[in-house]
């Protein structure tokens, strides 16, 4: 069934058997919650002994534990692989997601991408990057990924679908699928439903309406665009390019590791929102930081003002909040400007660190710390979203996020990787 002219294909997913608590066994994108461990906490406070998607993934405030963590990670996935835990309802096959959320249902399509298809230094592939990858970021992830016999994904794909012509036909005849799971989920993460898609007829509608889709986009066309799992699916590509010199070209075309698991989503889907992603500097004081921005624009021919015209930014600290404006900005997004600089300030004051936080009350709240500055970014808008990456291409690392964290993408699926 799988056609390498699109970019992604059927594959095998593993489910939880039904004796498993599926609320306890989903858990939120690890990527999510980096400065507020008490989450993490709680969420393995809910899990107790359950079997968990949680004791299978490493937590990104825990990154420092990578060592001690990653051998229990393994054990655990191949436990669950062998006590019964996981059995695979869907073989040569997709899964209809519906994720239900404050902002409403959106819909997704568990599938296969195909790393072939996939470059995150900036190629014209089918499936591109949308920010920039930091290579110093692979090595922990590779650590999981090298000896791990299953992924999880939090990895999401997005496509410029206005017409509405691949997912929600699907949707609208959902009660004639195979339902695989009706799941509320932990932590105000709102309730996950999903649907087998394995009937040829189902699986030969999909590819024709994205085919149909891809013919639209005419040259060089930019099919799917990396929303969210940036790194995740990196990782994935690195691990496929050391492992496929060791094979055969038979080999080659059906390995797994050729593969990444990842959700498809239209960008057009009204309960699909972005937001900004926040920065908080830990180890410096307001003063310090305002004082250094500004000789650093004045020293590139740009302005800081508090009433001018520009991209403008809100600064948070313990002593408030005001908004500042860069004037002849040396970027084309307030993100790739405020980020610009943010990477040389932390260059040169090697005892500062940053933090990328999701959620405007958050950064409130760590940036009224002692010795902490936030930088209160404005959204980007989706409408515009793939113009920008073609115009632009790769666009500065945590430029958006799709919705708040507790609307991230919850682990539910299983695929074999070795």
């Amino acid at each position: 069934m799988y056609r390498n002219d699109l970019g992604i294909c059927p594959a095998d997913f593993l489910l939880p058997a039904a004796h498993v608590d599926a609320s306890a066994w989903a858990c939120v994108a690890c990527d999510q919650y980096t400065s507020q461990p008490e989450y993490w906490q709680e969420a393995a406070g809910i899990v107790g002994e359950k079997p968990s998607c949680l004791k299978m993934v490493l937590p990104e405030c825990y990154l420092a534990e990578t060592k001690q963590r990653v051998p229990g990670i393994h054990r655990q996935m191949a436990r669950c692989l062998s006590d019964g835990t996981l059995q695979q309802p869907v073989t040569d096959g997709f899964i209809l997601v519906e994720r239900t959320t404050q902002s409403g249902s959106r819909l997704g399509l568990m599938c296969a991408a195909d790393l072939e298809q996939y470059d995150f230094t900036g190629k014209e592939t089918l499936i591109r990057p949308t920010e920039q990858t930091i290579t110093a970021r692979l090595p922990a992830r590779l650590v999981i990924r090298r000896e791990a016999p299953l992924e999880l994904s939090h990895i999401m794909l997005l496509m410029d679908d206005p017409l509405r012509t691949v997912l929600e036909p699907l949707y609208a005849r959902r009660e004639e699928l195979e339902k695989l799971y009706d799941v509320p989920l932990m932590q105000g993460g709102g309730h996950l439903r999903g649907w087998a898609i394995t009937r040829e007829a189902d699986k030969a509608f999909l590819l024709d309406a994205l085919s149909a889709l891809k013919a639209s986009l005419g040259e060089d066309p930019l099919l799917f665009a990396v929303g969210d799992g940036n790194h995740s699916l990196a990782t994935a590509k690195a691990m496929w390019e050391e492992l496929k010199p060791t094979l055969s070209e038979a080999e080659r075309v059906k390995h797994p590791a050729r593969y990444a698991m990842v959700e498809v989503e239209n960008i057009h889907d009204a309960a699909l929102q972005f937001e900004p992603i926040h920065r908080v500097i830990k180890g410096v004081s307001e003063q310090q930081i305002m004082e250094d921005w500004d000789a650093y624009c004045h020293a590139r021919g740009m302005e800081l003002s508090c009433q001018a015209e520009g991209q403008t930014v809100g600064v948070i600290s313990a002593g408030g909040e005001k908004a500042v404006t860069v004037v002849n900005p040396d970027g084309p997004l307030t993100a790739a400007t405020l980020q610009t600089y943010l990477d040389d300030f932390l260059a040169r004051h090697p005892q500062a660190e940053i933090d990328y936080i999701h959620g405007d009350d958050v950064l409130r709240q760590l940036a009224g710390a002692p010795d902490s500055v936030g930088f209160l970014l404005p959204p980007l808008d989706k409408t515009g979203f793939f113009h920008a990456v073609k115009t632009l291409g790769i666009l500065p690392r945590k430029t958006f996020s799709m919705g708040h964290a507790h609307e991230k993408r919850f682990y539910m699926e299983c695929r074999r990787i070795r």
